[in-house]
């Protein structure tokens, strides 16, 4: 196990040991193919996917035929805006999204302009929020797709999702909440009663990597969405290939277990980013880029001017695990989109980290990381001769 501190769980989260426990007999030893059914092996493999959705699907509020296993949120957002697209094609193809969505929706959105889809990206203010007016204002007959990342993975705000599902709804058009980072961090009942589809991935809380689920509220007969990976006919045809048992036992225990402490783990993640900001921002001229009210439990982002963002990160990283921004985007150069949107000057995007804490953070953790930035910080400034020349008042 590395001794490094480990503070970047919007990214990835390690494999509960219960998680692991409960997938390991799916593959070696009830290691049936569920379509198999003419024998035990395939029995006890459709047993073991049926109970695991029946859990999922009361863990989250929701019926069982509402959901589809992926292989995570990326797929699950290409899945809801190409099927909407192909299915809705009659009724228009405008979409609405903004510019600090996560890139695998202003990448897939790219993608589809060649296939006709026209999409409106609305700006947020500085606290990341969608102003209801402009969105408002965006809304077209042809609207068929307002798709809105629920909880930002870079700044933790949360958008207002019961007013946005109103003017959406009342337009005649469809919403998709990219809801991956707030599983298990907040409840989500309320959500997935407002949104028409919803996605989620197993590896942000606890569960293995390569297995996620879309929600899609009205899933039977002319409301389900067009196939999206054809063969086999598996999951009602919509999308084909040898389900995944052991992953999706995995992913069903990973979401019983962040539900069943819900509430406590919430609190005790408040208390500790609390602890966290504040001990950053005692940081000279630290400033925060999570000022939201509402926003999840776990993260915080700050910029530290006079210091190069990529630096600081190098520098850190033997012993602190944090980001700049979306492990999806981690090979780009450039500055966090998300920050941009938000207007935050460009030297101050290039300078600013994500801390984002987990279930086996600790007050003691908090404690060595504030100090572990705080003396890397004076480090590097010490060399900046703008920092020598700041003005002072």
């Amino acid at each position: 196990m590395l001794s490094n501190l480990y503070m970047d769980y919007n990214a990835t989260t390690p494999c509960d040991k219960e998680v692991v426990d409960a997938m390991l007999p799916y593959f070696y030893e009830d290691f049936g193919n569920p379509s198999s059914s003419h024998h035990p092996y395939g029995w006890l493999a459709k047993s073991a996917v049926e109970d695991a959705t029946t859990s999922i699907a009361k863990a989250l509020g929701v019926s069982e035929h509402s959901l589809i296993y992926t292989s995570g949120a990326t797929e699950s957002i290409n899945m809801v805006l190409k099927g909407v697209l192909r299915k809705m094609r009659h009724l228009g193809s405008h979409m609405i999204t903004t510019k600090a969505a996560h890139k695998a929706v202003l990448d897939t959105c790219a993608y589809l302009k060649d296939d006709g889809l026209e999409v409106t990206y609305l700006g947020v203010d500085s606290k990341g929020l969608v102003s209801l007016d402009d969105l408002q204002k965006a809304l077209r007959p042809d609207t068929i797709l307002v798709s809105l990342l629920y909880a930002n993975n870079e700044t933790g705000v949360i958008q207002p999702l019961a007013e946005i599902a109103e003017l959406v709804h009342a337009n005649g058009s469809l919403l998709f909440s990219d809801t991956t980072q707030a599983l298990g961090k907040v409840d989500l009942n309320d959500v997935l009663q407002q949104a028409d589809y919803a996605c989620f991935s197993g590896h942000k809380i606890y569960g293995p990597k390569g297995i996620g689920l879309l929600y899609c509220r009205n899933n039977d007969g002319y409301d389900a969405l067009p196939s999206f990976i054809q063969g086999g006919g598996q999951q009602k045809g919509q999308r084909g290939g040898t389900i995944n048992t052991p992953l999706i036992v995995g992913m069903a225990k990973a979401i019983a277990l962040v539900n069943e402490g819900l509430e406590q783990e919430s609190k005790r993640l408040l208390r500790l980013q609390a602890q966290l900001e504040k001990g950053l921002l005692d940081i000279e001229l630290a400033m925060s880029n999570s000022t939201s009210e509402q926003r999840l439990p776990n993260t915080v982002n700050i910029s530290f001017p006079y210091v190069d963002g990529a630096s600081l990160l190098s520098a850190l990283g033997a012993k602190l695990a944090v980001s700049n921004g979306s492990a999806c985007n981690s090979a780009s150069v450039e500055p966090s989109h998300v920050l941009l949107a938000m207007g935050v000057e460009r030297s101050l995007a290039y300078a600013s980290l994500r801390f984002s804490l987990g279930r086996y953070t600790t007050s003691e953790d908090v404690e060595k990381a504030i100090t572990l930035v705080a003396n890397e910080v004076l480090k590097q400034r010490e060399h900046n001769i703008l920092w020598e020349r700041r003005p002072t008042s």
